[in-house]
């Protein structure tokens, strides 16, 4: 069996990491197809390099577009690499326009798909990553759904049952694989100053939220309100774009809000598992945080992954951040893991050996 893992963003990369150690383990016969849809493989090397995976065979080296242009490269670079190359079955994680490319592109050559974190929905078609997910479930062949909750998503849509996989989700791998290489490379709260458990770790760069100055300017209030009631400063990782909007809109940043660079993903992870609770519109970071048992709170009006919810790990908190805050700091930490053993990609390696 050969096999085509298609990835071109940094959470694909991580996600898709411990199907990568998998395949290596076994001595199987793949290959990496980097899109290069946030970064060009170049500037992802090291990214690799630090989580200790192989070399990307191929990268198209797309870049930044509106969604069409962008996912049009993609899929005429795709194509042409599966037509040369040929695999057994294409992997694909997620809902980026990566996804969509590379599901779409390999179906229309009757190259079977394999979709990772299949079945997630959002139920809001505003948003495009909504688009890509669905689409790639419906064209994919084997499912690869992370919860019990993402299967009911795909039979409610007419999936039949043997083309879906209940794994767990990657990211329980990832996290534990990561944070252990971590350990060795970085030490982000002693060079920040930071106390374990003595700050509040913010993300946000979801278009809705950094494109509308009303809603920016809400949650920005919110983290003034949030560090004022609980004496706790919010570390803030902002991407440049976020930034470059809190700077058009001229609004203010709150005294204890500390806004920073974006740190490495490694650095990342030690500073989410130290921090006492995190606000993100970050589908991935949602997830994080409930496996390394983290309180979160939610900036968006929706999620799709309510089985973080469910099981009292994370709060949507809408414009209310406040509310949301007082609740799961009181809410503790004793949920439990929805995601997985931390064997997901074992599993579904096993399911593809079974069923190509």
């Amino acid at each position: 069996m050969k096999i085509a893992i298609i990835l071109g963003t940094r959470p694909e990369i991580i996600k898709m990491s411990p199907v990568i150690r998998e395949c290596e383990r076994r001595g199987f016969e793949y290959y990496i197809l980097h899109t290069g849809q946030h970064y060009s493989y170049e500037m992802d090397r090291i990214f690799f390099d630090q989580l200790q995976l192989p070399a990307a065979k191929y990268n198209l080296d797309v870049g930044s577009g509106y969604h069409g242009a962008q996912t049009g490269k993609m899929l005429a670079g795709i194509e042409q690499i599966l037509m040369e190359d040929t695999p057994d079955v294409v992997l694909v994680q997620g809902d980026t326009n990566t996804v969509l490319a590379g599901a779409l592109a390999a179906a229309k050559l009757h190259i079977k798909v394999g979709h990772v974190e299949a079945g997630l929905r959002s139920f809001d078609r505003t948003m495009p990553e909504e688009i890509n997910r669905i689409m790639a479930d419906h064209i994919s062949d084997y499912l690869f759904a992370p919860t019990a909750t993402s299967k009911q998503h795909l039979l409610a849509e007419g999936i039949p049952q043997e083309k879906i996989f209940v794994t767990g989700n990657t990211v329980v791998d990832a996290v534990y694989q990561h944070l252990e290489i971590s350990k060795h490379t970085a030490s982000p709260l002693k060079d920040m100053e930071l106390q374990e458990k003595g700050y509040f770790l913010t993300t946000v760069h979801r278009a809705e939220n950094t494109d509308s100055k009303t809603r920016l300017s809400a949650i920005l209030d919110g983290f003034g309100q949030v560090c004022a009631e609980c004496s706790l400063p919010i570390l803030f990782p902002a991407h440049p774009r976020t930034v470059k909007m809190i700077h058009e809109f001229n609004l203010s940043i709150p005294e204890s809000v500390r806004i920073i660079d974006p740190v490495g993903y490694l650095e990342f992870l030690q500073l989410e598992s130290g921090a006492r609770l995190i606000l993100t519109d970050s589908g991935g970071l949602q997830e994080e945080a409930c496996i390394l048992s983290v309180p979160c709170v939610t900036l968006r009006d929706n999620t799709e992954r309510p089985e973080t919810v469910d099981v009292g790990a994370n709060i949507i908190s809408g414009k209310n951040i406040i509310a949301g805050v007082r609740q799961m700091m009181q809410a503790g930490n004793g949920w439990k893991n929805p995601y997985g053993e931390g064997d997901a990609g074992k599993i579904m390696i096993d399911e593809l050996i079974a069923n190509v």
